[in-house]
């Protein structure tokens, strides 16, 4: 007698695994310098179908595949750092940059497996694009943090841009990932999921187009790309022709610029060093130019800061707060330091400057500064844009090499722009240097790996975006708010 076939079959996670990996690749395609953001909600779908018919340690699994796929193609760049600029054979630049990718995987892993364990499938549309912000924002925070590839950051030319200046990036990011669900549903014939959908997607047509007014005159500003070889950099030679080229490139410029701003460590030399060089220089331009140029200060306790001086028409200066683990400063250093030869990295042991510091003054205007990485912390610049008229970001990007990464941290300039109704001037070693307005959208561009420079007039704003007021806990409170239904839901099937 034929053995009957069961009611229900049992469930292959297989193709589920597979979808993981294809959807941290959709992520990363909703990227720039791809910008297919249309990709991001596709990508969240694939990982929430099937999601309450998988075990904790498959759903941590499938969690950790879709890190894979995200941060093995979203942060390849990883390589050329550890190998071109770190003195790294391809071996162990290999080896290094899987465990990088596979140590970020373990993010979306431990969230997904939480997720799983600790939530019912009662309103899972709604609690499973809570907890994906919520791992966002875990990322963003632990262990100093990583807030690259936010699913928000892929927004800014998207519909979606105008919720910007509402809620910002993680705003952005619940509401592409809420998107996402939702499609799911409504793929399974429950049609009221359009209504949502088409309301999220809407209603930015009905948002102010401008949260902030201008404050003064433009200011007209000059931005050097020196495009100097990083290798050779620090040499004697380096410095040099570091002089030569960025004193050249200040001399060409039209005299009616009102500030020059030469990138993060245009001069490979300490600011006592360099300070002879700047002030002659600008002897030579009108009186009124103000000079601004990210150097390295080394104070009289011997501490190191990256940080941004000026000379000219120029008041203040500023010192990076938020330190680049293993670039500019070495984790359990007494561990670490000497293992291997990527750990000394030059200028990999800087000190970091206060949290809140005062914004740079020049022309009666006030300059909320950000070196580098911190342009990616969008609290941080909140913080920074509420004091200040317009923002500044000076990076040397040439760590990033021939990758998409300068591109990506362009990106998230421009939404930095866009979440606080500010200006960002970004100058950088070789690319991308550009002026951005308050709508986040590209006013001048130099090309990349070219000796180029960049004018253009730049208008102060005043006033504050809701999210410059408030920052992202608004946001963080909506998602956990989201995610509240799920957890309930489970805690009272177990005590039934």
């Amino acid at each position: 007698m034929p053995r009957a076939k069961p009611l229900i079959s049992v469930y292959r996670p297989w193709p589920g695994y597979l979808a993981a990996l294809v959807a941290g690749g959709f992520a990363t395609l909703s990227f720039a310098p791809f910008h297919l953001w249309w990709l991001a909600p596709l990508a969240v779908a694939l990982m929430y179908v099937d999601q309450h018919r998988l075990s904790v340690a498959q759903a941590s699994l499938r969690g950790w595949l879709f890190g894979v796929g995200l941060f093995g193609t979203g942060t390849s760049w990883v390589y050329i750092s550890i190998h071109d600029y770190g003195y790294t054979g391809v071996p162990l630049a290999l080896f290094l940059t899987a465990l990088f990718v596979i140590t970020l995987a373990l993010f979306p892993a431990l969230i997904f497996g939480l997720y799983r364990r600790f939530t019912s499938p009662r309103l899972a549309f709604l609690s499973f694009a809570g907890v994906w912000v919520v791992g966002e924002a875990f990322r963003s925070w632990a262990f100093t943090g990583f807030p690259w590839l936010l699913l928000g950051s892929a927004q800014v030319d998207s519909p979606l841009a105008p919720w910007a200046p509402i809620g910002g990036v993680y705003l952005l990011s619940l509401i592409v990932a809420l998107t996402g669900t939702l499609l799911v549903e409504f793929c399974r014939r429950r049609w009221w999921a359009a209504a949502p959908v088409a309301a999220l997607w809407l209603a930015p047509l009905l948002l102010p187009n401008h949260w902030t007014q201008q404050a003064a005159d433009p200011l007209r500003f000059a931005l050097l790309q020196g495009n100097l070889p990083q290798l050779a950099k620090w040499s004697p030679e380096g410095q040099r022709n570091a002089v030569n080229t960025y004193s050249r490139l200040t001399r060409e410029l039209p005299d009616d610029a009102s500030v020059v701003v030469w990138p993060e460590t245009a001069l490979p030399m300490f600011e006592r060093q360099a300070q002879p060089y700047l002030e002659r220089l600008q002897a030579t331009l009108p009186s009124e130019t103000a000079l601004l140029s990210g150097i390295v200060q080394r104070d009289a306790s011997g501490d190191y800061y990256n940080a941004i001086v000026g000379v000219g028409e120029v008041r203040g200066a500023y010192r990076k707060s938020h330190l680049v683990p293993f670039g500019e400063f070495l984790p359990l250093d007494f561990v670490l330091r000497d293992v291997i030869d990527f750990f000394n990295l030059p200028m990999s042991d800087f000190s970091a400057g206060a949290d809140s510091q005062p914004p740079i003054l020049t022309h009666g205007i006030a300059i909320g500064s950000a070196i580098c990485y911190e342009i990616v912390y969008p609290d941080l610049v909140a913080e920074r844009a509420r004091g200040a008229n317009l923002l500044l970001t000076v990076s040397n990007d040439t760590w990033f090499g021939r990758s998409i990464g300068p591109l990506q941290h362009l990106q998230m300039a421009r939404l930095r722009a866009l979440e606080n109704g500010r200006y960002v001037v970004r100058a950088t070693s070789n690319g991308v240097t550009a002026i951005i307005d308050a709508q986040g959208n590209l006013r001048e561009q130099a090309p990349q790996f070219e000796t180029a420079s960049v004018v253009g007039d730049v208008v102060p704003m005043t006033g504050l975006t809701p999210f410059t007021r408030t920052g992202s806990w608004p946001a963080w409170l909506l998602a956990i708010l989201m995610l509240a239904p799920g957890v309930a839901s489970q805690a009272r099937q177990r005590k039934a």
